[in-house]
């Protein structure tokens, strides 16, 4: 009896010795891999569409169904009203000068390994959103004049580089 309960105790030391060193890996390696979280733009006049603020529907929110549309309940086979999409107002833009959360233009970048998305300012720019493609992983770097965006698949990779230390923010592309 004494010898099996020192072979539980043996075995429940070591599983919880080994438990604790997987956490303390893992953990390691996951709080290096986080970055800032990409920020919302604000929305100018510009930006609004003809149905004034009211989004038609999101990928977190679901669109609550109109009179005439189909659901789970409805014996109609048929919506009776057609899916608008929304358009541009006619109204021009307004220069209200630019805020101070956003500087310039957002851009999209595609590339073998993902999309980078930067707001490329006259002076600056900040990293809004960086998607790896499919079997394809990813790092970020930000310094104070540049963000490089890394996609990794094997032994390819591909480099996206904003800069912006000697003149205004541009962005160059490499594969490796």
């Amino acid at each position: 009896m004494r010898r099996g309960l020192v072979h539980v105790l043996a075995w429940s030391l070591a599983t919880g010795a080994a438990v604790t060193l997987s956490w303390w890996g893992v953990h390691t390696v996951m709080t290096g891999t986080v970055y800032d979280r990409p920020r919302a733009l604000p929305i100018t006049a510009a930006d609004a569409t003809t149905q004034g603020a009211k989004p038609l529907a999101s990928s977190t929110n679901r669109a609550t169904p109109s009179k005439g549309s189909v659901t789970p309940s409805s014996p109609s086979p048929k919506p009776t009203e057609t899916p608008r999409t929304p358009t541009p107002s006619k109204t021009p833009p307004q220069n209200t000068g630019p805020s101070p959360t956003t500087s310039g233009q957002v851009k999209s970048y595609d590339t073998d390994g993902g999309r980078v998305v930067f707001d490329i300012g006259a002076t600056s720019a900040t990293l809004v959103s960086a998607t790896p493609g499919a079997g394809w992983s990813m790092q970020v770097w930000k310094t104070q004049t540049w963000i490089r965006v890394e996609f990794g698949a094997g032994a390819d990779r591909v480099s996206v580089f904003c800069t912006w230390h000697d003149g205004p923010p541009r962005v160059e592309i490499g594969n490796y």
